[in-house]
This record gives C-alpha cells, structure tokens and sequence, in this order.
C-alpha cells in the first residue's frame, strides 16, 4: 500500500496500458461487452437449463428494516398514497359499484438496491466507454447511460462462483481480496470451466451478511471484499470476453485497492475501458446453496433493468433457471 496519498497513483496513469474495446462495435456503441451475448449465447444459457428451477436475485427494497446500499446513499423510502383509511375518510375519489385501490410510490437513488451500472457510470480524465465526452454526463447521461442496456436485456448461460464456499467461510472478511487465479481455482474444485462469454457471477456472501449481523457491524469503516486489480486480470477478462460481472457486493470489487491505493479501479479497467456491465448488491446465497447440493453451476441468466432515460444506474431483479 502507498505510503502517503502523493504516492497513490491517477487511475489514467495505472491503466495507460490496459487493453481498450472502444470502437470494437463501431463509434456509437453504448453496450460494450453485451454485444457477445449473440442469439447462439442465448440459446446456449437455455440448454443450461435442466430442471426448471427459479432464482431471483435481488435483495428486497423498501425494507423498514434498512437496505444494503452504499455508504452516503439516501435508503429507499415508500410511501402510501392511497389505502383503507382514505375511503375510511372519505378523501378517496369513488367510483361506480364501490371498488377500492390502493396504491404507494417509492423515492430511492437508482444504484439504491440490486442494479446495473451504466458504462457511463465510472471514467477518468475526460473520456467515458467507448471515447464518447465526459461532459455529455452532464444533467443526465446523453451517451453510455443504463437505457440501451435496459432496451437490449442481458441473456446467456451464467456461472457462480461461490469463493466464500471456496474458503471455508459464509462470507469474505473486509476487505478480503481475490484474484482471477483464485476464481479459476473456485471454478476447478467446482468442477466447472467459465467459459468464453459467460456471465460470471460470484458470491462472496457480503450481501447476504448484511441480515445476519448488526447494521453497524456491517457498514463499520466500510470496506467490502472482492476482486482485486491487476493487469493480469484485466487481460484475463479481455481475453474471455467475459460481458457481464454479477457480484453479492456493492461495487463488485475490493473498495480499496491493496497494492495501489487506489479507489475502484476496475470499475474503469473493465467497465470504461471493455465495457464489462456490472451487476451489483445482488443476493446469492439460496442459489449458491441449491448449486452446491446439486452440483450444477451453470444456469440461464436473464435481467432488464429499468429503462431509465439517461440514468446512471438502474435496479433490476435477475433470475436464474436451472
């Protein structure tokens, strides 16, 4: 770890060498690493399916009890608008034969529950995914925002990995890293291979560690586990063209990197400069707990977040079908 923050390198610096897919699928692409989920990775994450067993993956929103989000986010709050107690009232409009509604609203940050990431979302310097202008964030997201990721859906055969299961843990300590090379040694003992275009998905079991201990404990200097950069990683990412990262974490990476000092990096050295989607705050312990019975780890992985216009971020409810 750096010694003093003059010694943390610029994330521009550290990743000047990184491989880049900007203009792989031409200049206005805005959804990067999803292009390699053809209709042949479609119909390959159906043939994963074997006996129709379904997953969701989203944490609940809206709990009175507090949601896992990051620090310095505002937690959801739903409101009533309309309930029993307006026709008790009579400040409830009436309609012809009596039928009563009710009905409530939800005020929340977009990355405030389980959600994609825009590629927009992380850059450095002055450019974003694909080249496009940092500028044009500006507002709301003109360029690389979670719309054309909502509009094309995410589709193909996903993988969990359960490192946590992997080391012997229900859940990674803070700031517990992990490699490329260890997911890899996860998947063998797994007896699984990732396979090109594979959305990965890995379980550290941070998510689901938020409802079994104290609020306190688990947002305490906050520090998540996860993946760690390198540019070993990066390569290996590139290289297997993998589209999609899901994680039970918040950022889907380690907050702060060990060797470097720095904050998040792969959130550019993969998502900015690949175009990796993130999926993050996702809840995998009742998958990973039917996957480590069966032995099966592959499944049908489906998600569309919300068609937000512009948005830098959208919640969704990812299903797996095994």
């Amino acid at each position: 770890m750096p010694e003093t923050v003059k010694d943390i390198p610029k994330i521009a610096d550290l990743l000047k060498d990184s491989p880049k897919n900007w203009g792989k699928w031409g200049p206005d692409d805005e959804v990067g690493s999803l292009n390699y989920l053809t209709s042949a990775e479609v119909l390959r994450g159906i043939a994963a399916v074997r006996k129709g067993k379904v997953f969701t993956l989203q944490v609940k929103m809206g709990d009175p009890a507090g949601d896992p989000l990051w620090p310095g986010r505002t937690q959801p709050t739903r409101v009533n608008l309309l309930d029993k107690g307006h026709y008790l009232c009579g400040k409830a409009t009436h309609f012809p034969g009596d039928p009563e509604f009710s009905d409530d609203m939800l005020i929340m940050s977009l990355q405030g529950s389980t959600q994609y990431d825009a590629l927009g979302h992380a850059w450095c310097g002055d450019e974003l995914w694909n080249g496009f202008d940092a500028r044009s964030t500006a507002g709301r997201m003109d360029k690389a925002s979670v719309l054309p990721i909502a509009e094309r859906g995410v589709v193909g055969r996903g993988i969990l990995i359960d490192m946590a299961r992997h080391r012997g843990k229900s859940f990674l300590d803070r700031g517990e890293t992990f490699t490329h090379e260890d997911v890899l040694a996860a998947a063998e003992a797994q007896h699984v291979k990732i396979e090109k275009h594979d959305i990965l998905v890995i379980r550290t079991g941070w998510i689901g560690s938020f409802y079994k201990r104290p609020r306190e404990e688990f947002f305490r200097d906050y520090l998540e586990p996860g993946l760690t950069y390198s540019p070993a990683l990066v390569d290996w990412f590139h290289d297997n063209e993998i589209p999609n990262l899901v994680t039970d974490t918040m950022a889907n990476e380690v907050t702060i990197d060990p060797v470097t000092g720095v904050a998040l990096p792969l959130h550019n050295a993969l998502m900015r400069n690949l175009g990796v989607t993130f999926t993050e705050i996702t809840q995998l312990d009742e998958l990973a707990d039917d996957c480590a019975v069966d032995g099966q780890w592959t499944f049908l992985y489906a998600a569309a977040p919300l068609k937000i216009v512009g948005g830098t971020g959208a919640p969704v409810n990812p299903i797996a079908v095994k």
